[in-house]
């Protein structure tokens, strides 16, 4: 343990922070999770992300969650790899590639209120957005204890959403498709936080025959009518029971190469703030409470 503890420090922060007095009545900023798949294109929209906001003069605060990455090719102002020791967690505890992220990211959530501090402080200009990229092996985050620690944390002390990015081209096959709705279901079950589901790469395939599987039951049947497998019946069935769960989700089609869509992405991610505002938050807060409670009657 004195190995891993020794390759753990306070987290980074930028070194041009400010603290005006009247930071406190401005907004606050949104938090948008950034989970997909590994080779969804999610660490290059984070690159499109913090380029695009550096060209409207915006500012914005990048948090990396993912500690076995080499490099990110935007510059984050919190790093996991700063505070946690990916390969010094692998050597001491003698686990493999996924087993040292998750330790890594359990390390790094029992210091995660210094991280809520550091979003938190004052600064000049205030940013409009944290955006945090999180490690491709989605269930470790997605359901992980460190997972649910951090997205609870910040989704307390911030406007939180979660935007999960889809390779568009490989969902072109039905099957796919339905997988990563079922993933997106579960995330959304799990974290309970306004979701916007990020269609990426529609510079090599338009994301049209998506949303139109997702409004029309007989288009996607169609688009599966020729298959007569299991699973095949399976995405059928899903899809009907999928219907309500896409009439309140959210969808935009980006490409994060060419920056196609980055505005009407934003544009999104600011409804789903609202969304937090008028339906997470109190339902927050009614948790709150209901814990005040039981702890004061103990």
């Amino acid at each position: 343990m004195a190995e891993a503890e020794a390759s753990t420090s306070a987290p980074a922060t930028a070194s041009s922070d400010a603290e005006p007095a009247s930071h406190a009545a401005q907004k606050k900023p949104v938090v948008v999770l950034v989970i997909g798949m590994a080779g969804s294109g999610k660490t290059t929209l984070m690159q499109r992300i913090s380029l695009h906001l550096q060209g409207q003069s915006t500012a914005n605060y990048l948090i990396n969650l993912d500690p076995a990455v080499l490099d990110t090719p935007y510059e984050p102002n919190i790093d996991i790899r700063d505070t946690v020791n990916y390969k010094n967690v692998m050597k001491q505890y003698n686990l493999g590639p996924n087993g040292g992220i998750l330790t890594a990211l359990n390390l790094f959530a029992t210091r995660f209120d210094q991280v809520v501090a550091l979003c938190e402080k004052p600064r000049e200009p205030t940013p409009r957005f944290i955006v945090a990229d999180t490690p491709g092996q989605i269930e470790i985050f997605t359901w992980s204890a460190s997972g649910a620690i951090i997205t609870e944390a910040l989704a307390s002390a911030f406007p939180t959403m979660v935007a999960f990015v889809v390779d568009t081209p490989r969902c072109a096959h039905p099957q796919t498709f339905m997988s990563n709705m079922l993933q997106a279901v579960s995330i959304l079950y799990k974290t309970r936080l306004p979701l916007l589901l990020v269609f990426n790469k529609v510079d090599v395939m338009a994301h049209d025959f998506a949303v139109a599987w997702m409004k029309d039951y007989e288009v996607f049947r169609a688009a599966i009518a020729a298959e007569s497998t299991y699973a095949a019946e399976l995405s059928r069935s899903l899809c009907l029971v999928l219907e309500e769960f896409y009439e309140g989700l959210a969808t935009v089609g980006v490409s994060a190469a060419t920056g196609e869509g980055m505005d009407a992405f934003f544009a999104a991610i600011d409804s789903c703030a609202k969304d937090y505002e008028q339906n997470y938050l109190p339902e927050l807060q009614r948790r709150q409470q209901e814990r005040d409670e039981v702890e004061g009657s103990e």
